[in-house]
């Protein structure tokens, strides 16, 4: 059976649609044997070498730093930082995905290893999808996960386009990608590079807030871990698998491996149990953050209104790779799931003022509901009973 080549560009490959399993494919097939991160940097960088980012722009980056910190601390009355000191840090693709990778393989691992150390339990899977199952089973989940971080690296900003605490103190921004995004709209430099600081430290400062960092790290760590692990269900799919010769039998396989067969043969009671509080819970900090940005970037950033429209759409604008990805971590960065935390920010807002959004970091308990965020006055009615107020 003859398969085509997808790192052969003479080769006609028909499944164009499919670009980010084809690129699963392609390390597979150029990749073999080599780490996640090897994996990652080949695919951020192109397979091209970078250019180191000028010690100048780092400079610059850090005096930016600096002024976000203060605004964003006037604002929100919350430090910045754990330790006291906040760094920024502009890298290449491939220096962001080598510094990501430890904090996001666990997120993606739990898919990448399906199955792969159950291959001897596919039953009646045709002879030659399980040679090749055992053949490439040991290196799958590196793979896999190489390939995911390496696209998230090629688009990224900074370490916050996805919500996802970090454990440190260091704020990494993809300086090769905010160049080419400032050109593209024709953005002043530096009000782009403010933009981005502005971002990033008010997302880490909500996210190092420690009930906070908590309870979104605890849902994605039990999103990660609770993918079914049943190959039942994966033999399932390989029964739909029409082997045949030439691409024939390479279209089936890719037909029944397409991204959303793939989210739903694996996706489990537990996970859809826990999704409305992962979303509800993402959707209040991305409210927020998009709240405190407005209220900072409006009277400093000249071209802010302009700006903003452009990032945000760009935000849930996303391809079918990306969205892929955001489903595998839990999250959902869809339009509507922004509109949702917009709407419980501006509700809390238009009813107590904006110290009322002080109350959403006291404690644990006062983090609203997956109902409440729909509702905010009935999540301010409970903290006003729960407080006899």
């Amino acid at each position: 059976m003859e398969f085509f080549d997808p790192s052969n560009p003479d080769d006609d490959n028909p499944f164009s649609d499919m670009s980010f399993l084809n690129e699963i494919l392609k390390s597979f097939s150029q990749q073999g044997g080599q780490s996640a991160k090897q994996i990652a940097m080949a695919i951020a960088s192109g397979g091209t070498s970078e250019p180191n980012v000028d010690p100048v722009e780092r400079m610059e980056f850090e005096n930016l730093l600096r002024v976000a910190e203060l605004h964003v601390n006037k604002v929100t009355g919350l430090p910045p930082s754990r330790s006291g000191s906040l760094t920024i840090e502009p890298v290449t693709k491939a220096g962001w995905a080598t510094h990501s990778l430890d904090a996001l393989k666990p997120l993606l691992v739990g898919l990448a290893s399906i199955g792969t150390d159950e291959v001897e339990d596919f039953g009646d899977v045709p002879s030659e999808i399980s040679q090749m199952m055992a053949l490439l089973a040991p290196m799958m989940a590196e793979m896999t996960t190489g390939t995911m971080v390496g696209h998230l690296a090629s688009r990224c900003l900074g370490t916050y386009d996805l919500p996802i605490p970090r454990e440190d103190d260091r704020i990494l921004l993809v300086a090769p990608n905010i160049d080419s995004f400032g050109e593209d709209w024709s953005i002043p430099k530096e009000d782009l590079r403010l933009w981005i600081c502005l971002h990033e430290v008010t997302h880490h400062a909500v996210l190092g807030i420690p009930h906070i960092r908590k309870n979104l790290s605890g849902l994605l760590t039990q999103h990660a871990e609770s993918f079914s692990n049943d190959p039942s269900v994966i033999q399932d799919q390989f029964g739909e698998i029409e082997i045949g010769e030439g691409l024939e039998g390479l279209a089936s396989l890719q037909n029944v491996l397409n991204p959303e067969m793939v989210l739903g043969a694996v996706r489990s009671p537990q996970q859809e149990a826990l999704l409305p509080y992962l979303e509800a819970l993402v959707a209040v900090i991305i409210g927020f953050v998009d709240y405190t940005m407005d209220q900072i970037g409006n009277d400093l950033i000249p071209s802010y209104p302009m700006m903003t429209e452009a990032l945000r759409r760009r935000r849930v604008e996303t391809g079918e790779a990306d969205r892929f990805v955001e489903k595998i971590l839990g999250l959902n960065l869809t339009q509507e799931q922004v509109d949702r935390g917009v709407s419980f920010i501006d509700g809390v807002v238009d009813r107590v003022g904006s110290k009322g959004l002080d109350r959403l970091w006291v404690d644990e308990s006062n983090l609203p509901t997956p109902s409440e965020v729909d509702a905010p006055g009935l999540w301010l009615a409970r903290l006003d009973l729960e407080t006899g107020n």
